[in-house]
């Protein structure tokens, strides 16, 4: 039977936690009480994504829990890259769980957190009941190494023709090097964050014939395409304070050693190749992020990969922070999407 919404009026407000995890510690905000749902946020964000979401999820009777992924924020930052594996990931959310006295959970991820989500209802199904993704995709495990996919990628943009000026290195593979990427970031953090945010918010990304910003400018840095001037309008100067503040406390290693293991995941989860994920499910994206464009044959593939899926939402004219750019529409879809589950065991 779905479960009944609560509408008795506002939750208690958000109460902060740090958890035993295979990573040392979890930091985590939650908020409500009732069946688990646990927050993951991507790249270069923190449990502060999900601000929107804690109080209206915790309202319409669910026990909301954004966690700081490891390397971000309150959480552990293993200072050996290799510690920041899909699988250790993945453990990290079965602690949290555990350590909140729960045996299940729905897991929701956007950007990064949705890989992570989607990989811990694929890999621990016995503890994710149901999967939530924003933004990116599911695509299952296969094909070559990501790290020959970004090279091409990369040398297939580096020949001076391509539309919109994709002329140097895929972000992705730029990342790789350890040091390199915090050497452009970290001298001006605030400066870096607001002009990544921008590059890929709907209202202030570059347009088709601009350069774009998930390439390097030839021989340069990623910052030389950013957008300037402007702040994304779901980003205020006291919100961009927030997320600065913790990165340049932090540094962005352990935030940037996620990508430094994506060929080891791919090591890591062979036993999962082409596996669908088969717990109920939902996407939702902005049609103007990358993200879905670049994959839309994954979404277009998601009645074999995600066979228990809810529903594919493509929201007009919106970037790739969708649940701070359109907090409502993600709120009442996500909301929706919860009461249409089973009851938690």
């Amino acid at each position: 039977m779905p479960q009944p919404a609560r509408t008795n009026g506002p939750a208690p407000g958000p109460t902060h936690r740090l958890v035993p995890s295979p990573a040392g510690r979890i930091h985590l905000v939650e908020q409500g009480s009732g069946p688990l749902v646990l927050l993951v946020h991507g790249f270069p964000e923190s449990w502060y994504s999900w601000r929107h979401q804690l109080s209206v999820l915790a309202a319409a009777g669910y026990r909301a829990v954004a966690v700081d992924v490891r390397g971000y924020g309150r959480s552990s930052r293993p200072a050996d890259p290799a510690a920041y594996g899909m699988l250790d990931l993945v453990e990290d959310n079965v602690a949290v769980v555990h350590a909140l006295g729960e045996q299940s959970a729905v897991v929701v991820g956007h950007d990064w957190g949705a890989t992570i989500a989607a990989n811990s209802a694929l890999v621990r199904p016995d503890v994710f009941r149901a999967v939530g993704l924003l933004s990116v995709p599911y695509a299952p495990r296969g094909g070559p190494r990501p790290s020959e996919i970004f090279a091409q990628m990369s040398a297939g943009e580096s020949d001076g023709e391509s539309a919109g000026g994709r002329v140097g290195e895929f972000y992705v593979s730029y990342f790789q090097q350890p040091g390199r990427a915090e050497a452009e970031i970290e001298p001006d953090v605030r400066g870096w964050l607001a002009g990544f945010y921008a590059a890929m918010s709907a209202d202030t990304m570059p347009g088709p014939n601009e350069p774009d910003p998930h390439f390097t400018a030839a021989d340069g840095t990623l910052r030389d395409r950013f957008p300037t001037g402007r702040l994304p309008g779901w980003l205020g100067e006291d919100e961009l304070d927030v997320y600065a503040g913790e990165f340049e406390r932090t540094g962005l290693t352990g935030a940037l050693n996620r990508y430094r293991n994506m060929d080891r995941d791919w090591e890591d989860l062979a036993a999962f190749d082409g596996a669908p994920i088969t717990q109920p499910s939902l996407f939702a994206g902005g049609d103007k992020d990358a993200s879905t464009v670049w994959l839309a044959d994954a979404i277009e593939a998601y009645p074999t990969t995600l066979p228990g899926l809810f529903g594919t939402y493509l929201l007009k004219g919106c970037g790739h922070w969708i649940q701070q750019e359109r907090p409502e529409e993600v709120n009442r879809i996500l909301t929706e999407w919860l009461a249409s589950l089973p009851a938690a065991p």
